[in-house]
């Protein structure tokens, strides 16, 4: 049950608020009651929840009429808990509430005496309930039976290891907007009874804040800043009385008179002036010629009846002068000088990277002396667009400039399929199907689009992209692989050039064999097989898991993450993040990374031993940079006991400092660290978005097409359905937005729908086909998965399966049932689709990103079915895993299936046209398949009818490319996919088919065209 605050505080305050300069808050006579479980059920808005199912406490409301001062017929909420790692409940309320005239916040608890300390925590403005600033306080239930907690409002701190993403950034409590609060249970079992949640109290006088334009202002010798001061009172009324501010600069390491000029005086604001009204003063830097490092002046505020600013004002007079601040030196002496002046502090902040709503405040960059921040997945600004986030980073980047060296940070996001945590960015299709285009050319240019955007908000670095080689369908990360096959994924490796060559620092991951673990071998949580056991000998790793590493190595790559999961050669399973052999001698020493090692999400916390020896172990394994993401603190004393201790070499440091700072300077962040707002305009433009369409089209796998039903007619009356046909959130997946992805309207784009109406001549829509189904020439069910991401996604956990909901499924029988149908998969990896026989047409749409257009566009013949599966398509879940090169392979789809609805013959002599320009090879091969195009050795629909003539002029061909130098792999593919044409009509031998796509893919040509024809006997 709730009650809003009593409605005179608004009109009372009103009449007092122009008599007083910080007016006191209404008294609260009575308490404000938020929560008290006077309903039949667990109230509205109350949920339970935790890391996994048996973690998620048990609510149940019940008779309480024990506890003290409560009527006979009293209701309580009963917690019953069995926590693993974390689990609680909350109350996430409708719309905010003001709480700030009150004293505090309570309420009753029936403890145990166990003697565990419980948090809990109030929810502090932002967008909703769960990207509010968390502030937290604690209670020890050290009494058996009821108690009240009360607790000050004054008493609770910022949370610091953990804030949701998109919460506000600012460390103040400011009880204005509240979105309630969240009890956090003990990681043990027991059973807490809960009542009667209520504020108390009457809230102090809250004084007149002040602040300035910026917390800091950086100058050079002989320049100047200009400090602005504002004034806000806590109502947003205007002053009452007379405010006088005093300023003056204070001591800091620049020295008054020689640095600088000091300044003092006072800035007044007279009564009645507006809330947020401001007054400037000037502090003048000086020259004293010498070259130095970066010195500070310090500004102080004060006033009767304020409060000073939450960030406390500095001016820095930059560093000049010295060796490694010339862009005109090579990088390597650069780095040198500037390891050269680096305390041990300095390095170790280099090697620290936070999670960006960990900061207990943002001046912790230079008391910390961090060298990275990041966004975890759905960690945003309060206002989730282009220009927020350019803000928010630049202003951690001005952090940076108040510390001795002035060394910018490296801020990092999972920009994974574009610039997905930024609401109205453009989503290109996931890896799987960017797999599917087999086009590294295009997925170059997506990596150049994301780094365009990517770098216009202020973020030179991407964890991106995903190297991984997926062997198992349940694995929740299947879609971030571009396929299964090593060959293929290598040739993907193209990503790491757009990336890096339009300014972004591109992450090659995750190291080494996240895509082979055994089903059922992870230990956290309850995920399958996710951060589980890869098992393998080195030379089937090598082949497997390392191939794209290599690729990307060779290509440069910046950065390198390590996986989760663990490798076992035999002799037990090793963290990643331990693996001193694969990190430091393979990764750094056979295949020469220069580049720099960030660890993943806290993940030197899985590494067995106590947290010192987490900290020793990976830096000594090789790591370079960690992130932490919330304990910052906790990491740099760890690792500075470890190095004065000795058992971190201080050549280890100095080896990772100087690596991470190649890259900061390869990115020209010592000279541009701010966003570049030229270009922001371009964040989900429609030159951007056109490229996504494009890739989505490219990705759309055509698996069957009985009696040629596609591409429809633009004239035809469509009956659509399914769970997938109108929802951005599903077609777009996980890392969108948020972490795990959600369904629904979460940023701009076209849904499958829409893009279909804007095609068809008729279109009904009924997404679980209860409409009419006569009248309609054909039916589009648009079936498939829920977004999901690491871990969640894991099949057999949370009931998730590789089956389509029951929903899905009766749909697709009604639907199929009553008409001529295509059903559109949009799925992360492959489904059991079960008995095709009634259901002309199926298409892997994989997730397309947030361009629905591309989905559509070969569906009605704007372009043509091109692509071709990453993955082998099982008959049955039973299968699994199942992959190209298996002794026993009878999928219903093999690796590399697609059928085509372009010309075999016009992709031909388009090829042998583009190839006579070449080099001799080429001309060569060019000759030999004019014969091959002569109209006798072609049917009229394009396809070939003399496969004997046509084939051996492609094997002479595939031959004579393996030589050229001028070729591309589009054009070799196009020679190679007119003998698949043949293969795939012939229906035979997928083992076959699959091994020849793996032959292309590695450049071996003439062996696919070869194997294709055996194939197609």
């Amino acid at each position: 049950m709730f009650r809003s605050r009593p409605s005179l505080w608004a009109a009372a305050l009103a009449l007092i608020a122009p008599l007083i300069a910080a007016p006191p808050a209404q008294a609260a006579a009575d308490p404000l009651t938020i929560t008290d479980f006077e309903s039949d059920g667990v109230p509205a808005g109350v949920y339970a929840w935790g890391n996994d199912a048996p973690s998620t406490p048990a609510l149940t409301v019940e008779q309480g009429p024990d506890r003290p001062g409560a009527a006979a017929t009293n209701r309580v909420l009963r917690s019953v808990y069995t926590i693993s790692q974390w689990g609680g409940w909350s109350h996430d309320l409708a719309a905010t509430q003001d709480w700030s005239p009150y004293e505090g916040f309570s309420f009753w608890v029936n403890g145990t005496g166990s003697g565990q300390k419980i948090f809990f925590e109030v929810k502090d403005g932002g967008g909703g309930a769960g990207a509010a600033e968390l502030f937290e306080s604690s209670f020890t239930d050290d009494t058996a039976g009821w108690r009240q907690v009360k607790v000050p409002f004054s008493s609770f701190t910022r949370r610091a290891d953990y804030q949701p993403g998109g919460a506000p950034t600012d460390g103040e409590l400011d009880l204005v907007a509240m979105w309630g609060y969240s009890m956090r249970l003990p990681t043990a079992s027991g059973t807490l009874l809960w009542d009667q949640v209520e504020l108390y109290g009457t809230a102090p006088p809250r004084p007149v804040r002040l602040s300035t334009d910026r917390p800091v202002y950086p100058v050079n010798e002989k320049g100047e800043a200009k400090v602005a001061v504002t004034v806000t009172t806590a109502t947003g009324t205007p002053l009452a009385s007379d405010l006088a501010v005093a300023y003056r600069t204070g001591t800091g390491t620049a020295t008054a008179g020689a640095d600088y000029t000091p300044v003092e005086g006072t800035l007044t604001f007279p009564a009645g002036t507006a809330s947020g009204s401001t007054r400037t003063f000037t502090v003048k830097a000086r020259q004293d010629g010498v070259n130095e490092v970066a010195e500070t002046i310090p500004i102080e505020l004060s006033g009767t009846g304020t409060r000073p600013p939450a960030e406390a004002p500095v001016v820095v007079i930059n560093a000049h002068g010295l060796p490694y601040l010339n862009a005109a030196k090579p990088i390597k002496e650069r780095v040198a000088d500037l390891v050269s002046r680096m305390t041990l502090e300095e390095k170790i902040g280099q090697m620290t990277q936070a999670e960006r709503g960990a900061l207990a405040k943002q001046s912790d960059i230079a008391s910390y002396l961090l060298g990275s921040l990041l966004s975890g997945g759905g960690s945003a600004p309060a206002q989730n667009t282009p220009r927020a986030w350019a803000d928010m980073i630049d202003a951690f980047q001005l952090q940076a400039q108040r510390t001795r060296l002035q060394v910018p940070l490296i801020y990092g996001v999972d920009a994974v399929h574009g610039h997905n945590n930024v609401a109205g960015a453009t989503i290109f299709p996931h890896n799987v199907g960017l797999g599917a285009t087999r086009d590294p050319a295009l997925v170059e240019q997506q990596g150049k689009i994301t780094a365009r955007e990517v770098r216009a908000t202020g973020v030179p670095w991407d964890f991106a992209p995903c190297l991984c080689v997926s062997r198992d369908d349940r694995w929740g990360r299947a879609y971030e692989s571009f396929g299964e096959d090593p060959a293929l994924v290598t040739r993907m490796a193209t990503i790491v050039d757009g990336l890096q060559d339009n300014g972004v620092l591109a992450t090659a991951k995750h190291y080494a064999g996240d895509g082979g673990t055994a089903y059922g071998s992870s230990t956290t949580g309850d995920y399958t097989i996710d951060q589980g056991v890869t098992k393998l000998g080195r030379q089937e790793l090598e082949a497997l898991h390392l191939a794209p590493f290599k690729e990307a190595v060779r290509r440069g790559v910046g950065s390198v993450m390590p996986s989760f999961s663990s490798v076992d050669f035999g002799d037990g399973p090793l963290k990643m993040h331990a693996h001193k052999e694969l990190i430091t001698d393979v990764l750094k020493g056979r295949l020469g990374f220069k580049g720099f090692v960030i660890s993943d999400w806290q993940a030197i916390d899985q590494i067995p031993g106590d947290y010192p020896s987490d900290v020793r172990t990976s830096i000594n394994a090789g790591l370079d940079m960690i992130m932490v993401p919330y304990a910052y603190q906790a990491f740099t004393d760890a690792l500075k006991a470890e190095v004065e201790a000795g058992r971190v070499p201080v050549s280890r440091v100095n080896d990772a400092v100087a690596r991470i700072l190649t890259q900061k300077f390869r990115l020209g962040l010592f000279e541009r660290p701010y966003a570049d707002r030229s270009r922001i305009g371009d964040v989900g433009s429609a030159a951007h978005r056109a490229l996504a369409r494009t890739a989505a089209a490219k990705s759309q796998v055509l698996l069957k097409n009985a009696g040629g039903l596609l591409p429809l007619r633009r004239d035809a009356k469509v009956y659509v359905a399914g769970s997938n046909a109108d929802d951005i959130g599903n077609q777009t997946g996980g890392w969108t937005i948020s972490w795990q992805g959600s369904s629904g309207p979460i940023t701009p784009g076209t849904t499958i729908l829409a893009a279909i109406r804007s095609r068809a001549g008729s279109v009904t829509y009924s997404r679980d086909a209860s409409a009419a189904l006569t009248g309609h020439d054909v039916g589009v069910v648009v079936v498939g998965e829920t977004p999901y991401a690491e871990g969640q996604g894991d099949v057999g956990r949370a009931g998730r399966t590789l089956s389509l909901s029951a929903a899905d499924r009766a749909a697709v029988e009604k639907v199929c049932g009553a008409m001529k149908c295509v059903v559109l998969v949009v799925s992360g990896r492959p489904m059991e689709l079960g008995d095709l026989s009634g259901v002309e047409a199926v298409v892997a749409a994989w997730l397309p990103g947030s361009e629905g257009d591309g989905v559509a566009d070969p569906l009605f013949g704007a372009v043509p079915y091109t692509g071709r599966l990453p993955y082998t398509w099982f008959r049955s879940a039973a299968q699994v895993p199942i992959n190209v090169g298996d002794a026993a392979y009878d999928p219903l789809f093999p690796y590399g299936w697609g059928l085509r609805t372009d010309r075999g013959r016009d992709r031909l002599k388009a090829a042998r046209d583009k190839l006579s320009g070449g080099d001799s090879p080429s001309r060569a091969a060019a000759a030999t398949l004019t014969p091959a195009l002569a109209g006798r050795n072609w049917n009229a629909d394009g396809s070939v009818r003399d496969t004997r003539a046509v084939l051996g002029a492609l094997g002479a061909a595939a031959s004579l490319l393996e030589r050229s130098n001028s070729d591309s792999f589009a054009l070799d593919d196009a020679v190679v996919s007119v003998a698949r044409d043949v293969a795939q009509s012939a229906g035979k031998r997928p083992d076959l088919q699959a091994t020849a796509d793996h032959e292309l893919a590695a450049g071996n040509l003439r062996k696919a065209v070869d194997l294709l024809a055996q194939a197609a006997r």
